[in-house]
């Protein structure tokens, strides 16, 4: 007896179920807005060099005196991070005239002046993480994401080893302990450590939600399932520029954004252990409790299940040793699989948080940016469902990529000028972006058996951090040429989306329990074989 055919007998997808996928989805509001956190806690408000004994020049005004101290770029607008050595008087009276010589130019001597209409304190303004210090800034973001790749490796092995309850749990405490600690930061560096390890703890939640919730649900809804739980994290982008707009100080957003995890602490503790997890690891007596529970919460009150014939379910899909990320690609059918899978998930984090980092760089204000960017994951994701289940996992999760890719290539060709053109591209590259994050989690939990199934999700996870790691850093490139960061995400998320086609259909299979389930070869038909009881391993679903 199969793991599926036990949930049939209980209930597929019942009341048991859908309230499971709920509180799951609790967390999974949270971390969009932890993971976009970045465009917000350290957004560079307009600045310039601060202005030593402004108080001298009683007679001018802000403009002028601006006008005489700091000089121009070809646009008009003052510069960042240059100033005159001396005031240029003669500015006044032909602004135009601007000095040749760069001896009388210096770089900024007393700080920085910020504007501070949008935003009460970001950790730019807080640092002056601007100019020659603009590279920590963005390294900001890649300590968070790297901490989120050790957490992909550390959560994906404990959570096979101890259990998917166990770790969320873990993980949520943690990130509520590191988040606060972010926020009360009095250094770049106290602030750096603390993000990398709310980075760790968010990466728990980040992988084992969506197993957790997939494992106690039947073939038929396991599409929807996976959908569900991408669609919150939509709500979270979009929350997230709500609350954004809402908390202008960087302190106390890091509070607001920190304080849910509790309520997903207190909600998850009705949420069961994976009866899946439970049974390949041969706890068959807490797999039977949650059984029945699920059963009679569903109305199948005459199911009955005796510990012995889980017992021997367990003892038929025991694994015989433990597995470890070096099993990933011990045998043919999984290395491929972990090589191509890995590429993908680089791929598309990688041009995700591409995308979702140059929130000014489409022609809308920030704010309005965010949330339009969460509206439009939404019916990305209903499309997908459609998709997905039509089309199969593969070419979904192989086009959606190859179109996000060519979306941001598009948007180096189009003048700045047309901005409402900019903006529509780069939209509807974000939802194909979406789609193609929203199909890699379903897709990956689908790829591997049971006995690995968290390995190989921390794997993955861990080369998507990468590539989220990787992504701000890629802006610095603009110093070289403009539109060499754009290049780069397009030519990437192209790459890394046709890897896609090299792995293997998984539409309306049964989820592998052994790694015997994918390398042995898929029996032959009766029609093909002329055997008139050749079945599939993976049975397709009936």
């Amino acid at each position: 007896m199969k793991f599926e055919d036990l949930l049939l007998e209980i209930g597929g997808f019942g009341r048991f179920q859908i309230l499971i996928l709920l509180i799951l989805c609790l967390p999974r509001i949270n971390l969009p807005m932890h993971f976009l956190l970045h465009n917000f806690l350290a957004a560079t408000p307009s600045h310039h060099c601060a202005i030593p004994q402004q108080e001298a020049f009683v007679n001018l005004t802000m403009e002028e005196i601006l006008l005489i101290s700091i000089p121009r770029e070809p646009d008009g607008t003052f510069r960042s991070c240059e100033m005159f050595s001396q005031p240029q008087f003669h500015l006044l009276l032909n602004s135009s005239l601007q000095p040749e010589n760069s001896s009388l130019l210096q770089h900024c001597q007393h700080g920085w002046v910020y504007d501070h209409s949008q935003f009460t304190s970001t950790i730019v303004t807080e640092w002056d993480l601007v100019c020659e210090q603009r590279g920590l800034n963005q390294a900001t973001a890649t300590f968070f994401f790297i901490g989120v790749t050790m957490g992909a490796v550390i959560f994906g092995y404990l959570s096979d080893r101890f259990g998917r309850k166990a770790m969320l749990l873990l993980s949520l405490v943690c990130s509520v302990i590191f988040g606060m600690l972010s926020a009360t930061s009095t250094s770049y560096s106290m602030l750096a450590i603390t993000r990398t390890l709310t980075g760790v703890a968010l990466s728990g939640v980040s992988l084992i939600v969506l197993p957790l919730g997939m494992e106690w649900v039947d073939i038929e809804h396991r599409t929807f399932s996976g959908i569900l739980s991408s669609i919150f994290w939509s709500v979270g982008n979009m929350l997230l520029a709500t609350v954004a707009y809402l908390v202008r100080e960087w302190h106390w957003l890091l509070v607001a954004v920190t304080g849910p995890c509790l309520l997903s602490i207190l909600c998850l503790w009705w949420v069961p252990e994976s009866a899946r997890w439970l049974i390949a690891n041969g706890k068959v007596k807490q797999a039977h409790r949650h059984l029945i529970r699920c059963a009679r919460m569903n109305g199948r009150k005459d199911f009955t299940v005796s510990p012995e014939a889980l017992r021997r379910m367990a003892m038929d899909n025991k694994p015989g040793r433990s597995y470890s990320y070096i099993s990933l690609f011990r045998t043919p059918v999984l290395r491929k699989i972990s090589l191509c899978s890995g590429a993908v998930w680089f791929g598309v984090a990688f041009s995700y948080y591409g995308m979702s980092m140059n929130l000014t760089g489409f022609g809308l204000n920030m704010y309005l940016s965010q949330f339009v960017f969460g509206v439009i994951e939404i019916p990305a994701k209903v499309i997908m469902y459609v998709l997905v289940n039509r089309v199969g996992r593969r070419q979904s999760q192989a086009w959606t990529l190859i179109l996000a890719g060519l979306c941001i290539g598009a948007n180096v060709i189009i003048p700045k000028a047309f901005t409402s053109l900019r903006s529509v591209v780069a939209i509807t590259g974000k939802g194909f972006s979406e789609a193609a994050f929203t199909t890699v989690y379903l897709y990956t939990s689908e790829l591997y058996p049971t006995v690995l199934r968290q390995n190989g999700m921390g794997y993955t996870s861990f080369l998507a951090r990468l590539g989220g790691a990787l992504a701000p850093l890629v802006f610095l490139l603009d110093g070289v040429w403009r539109s060499l960061p754009e290049v780069t995400y397009c030519g990437v998320a192209v790459c890394c989306g046709s890897a896609a086609f090299l792995l293997p259909e998984t539409l309306n299979l049964r989820l592998p329990e052994g790694i015997e389930d994918l390398e042995k070869p898929q029996a032959k038909s009766p029609q093909q074989s002329g055997a008139p009881e050749a079945v599939p391993l993976r049975a397709p679903l009936q």
